[in-house]
């Protein structure tokens, strides 16, 4: 079985953001970054799926984005995938769902150009863009099935089969492999890197490839083919200090009135 993994190398979430202020898109060189939480679930149910095969699973991690997005792909490599592509290219820059999922679609195919992909994973989305839409995206660009948001998956021969929680209801939905399988951070509990797997990681494949490799034109992708944008960027307002309510026998009351004037109440 070949599973090829989707990850996304995002700006840490506790690190101050900076913005280019011609195009507002996020200063990635200028922050940490690190594999997108949301992805580690996905690494994860790929290895389990492959470790539960006949052994000879295979488990590839794709990432698009600039040279320290590899590091997303080294994370990877180091919880267990056997190899890594990355594609780099600065015609990519700005790109949106739209243009990612072009990309992602034509590197799973040429991933597939040997042996068929079975299984493309996915997060159920990105810590930083938050949309969760690629996978249904990737999955339409590239003809298969799609099941996504799933927290817990089974699989019988070529069948899979997961199962969705939503607010009110549990989901039982099925589908014949090859497909496109998104996972939320119910699924599974990511493992942390041993040692061996650090060091192992050091000898695994991982495969640079540009647009030029992949057949897209520049044209399609990046800031200027962008379907969203952003209009606008503002800096968060500092945090206000807390008022405080000194209570000089009507303290219930003033306080009943601050909750009730905020509309908490």
């Amino acid at each position: 079985m070949k599973i090829v993994v989707c990850v996304k190398h995002v700006p840490d979430a506790t690190a101050k953001r900076s913005f280019d202020a011609a195009d507002h898109t996020v200063d990635r060189a200028g922050v940490d970054g690190l594999l997108s939480e949301l992805d580690e679930y996905a690494v994860e149910e790929a290895l389990t799926i492959a470790a539960a095969g006949d052994g000879d699973g295979e488990v590839v991690v794709l990432t698009v984005g600039p040279e320290q997005a590899l590091d997303a792909a080294r994370k990877s490599l180091q919880m267990g995938a056997h190899a890594a592509v990355h594609v780099v290219d600065d015609a990519v820059h700005g790109s949106d769902a739209f243009g990612t999922s072009l990309v992602l679609a034509k590197a799973v195919e040429k991933i597939g150009s040997d042996t068929p992909v079975d299984i493309v994973l996915c997060g159920m989305a990105s810590t930083d863009g938050a949309m969760g839409v690629v996978p249904a995206m990737l999955a339409e660009r590239l003809g298969l099935p799609q099941v996504t948001f799933a927290a817990e998956v089974t699989i019988d021969g070529t069948k899979v089969t997961a199962r969705r929680d939503g607010d009110v209801a549990t989901e039982t939905v099925e589908a014949t492999m090859p497909l496109v399988l998104s996972v939320t951070d119910q699924i599974n509990e990511p493992r942390y890197p041993s040692f061996k797997g650090i060091m192992a990681a050091k000898k695994k494949t991982v495969e640079t490839w540009s647009l030029a490799d992949l057949g897209v034109d520049p044209s399609e992708v990046g800031l200027a083919a962008a379907w969203t944008s952003v209009q606008e960027v503002a800096a968060r307002p500092p945090r206000s200090h807390g008022e405080v309510v000194t209570d000089d026998g009507d303290g219930g009351r003033q306080l009943v009135e601050y909750l009730a004037g905020q509309k908490l109440i």
